[in-house]
């Protein structure tokens, strides 16, 4: 990412990996204190406590409590849903081979 601020905004590429690392460490502290993270256009960063819980162990069957926590969820923007959907599309279609032709 340091690179294409470099390429794209001009600043030299020392001062643009400390620009991106700045914002990546901003976003990162506000996911530690608990607070919402939404970046236009890209998804929301947030974070949930989830209760304590009883899981299973796959392969005994036996019941084992899952202690609470903190998790973070990423949910994705519809833009980037789109953006994902349109290459894999366009991939898919790149790759169907032709129809023979008799």
């Amino acid at each position: 990412m340091a690179e294409s601020v470099f390429r794209k905004v001009g600043l030299s590429r020392t001062e643009s990996a400390e620009l991106v690392e700045t914002v990546i460490d901003e976003i990162c502290n506000a996911i530690v204190r608990g607070e919402s993270v939404k970046l236009s256009s890209f998804a929301t960063f947030q974070v949930r406590d989830k209760n304590e819980r009883i899981g299973r162990n796959p392969k005994t069957g036996e019941e084992v409590p899952i202690s609470p926590r903190r998790v973070m969820t990423f949910k994705a923007s519809n833009v980037l849903k789109q953006r994902v959907l349109k290459s894999h599309l366009s991939r898919k279609a790149k790759l169907k081979p032709a129809s023979p032709v008799s």
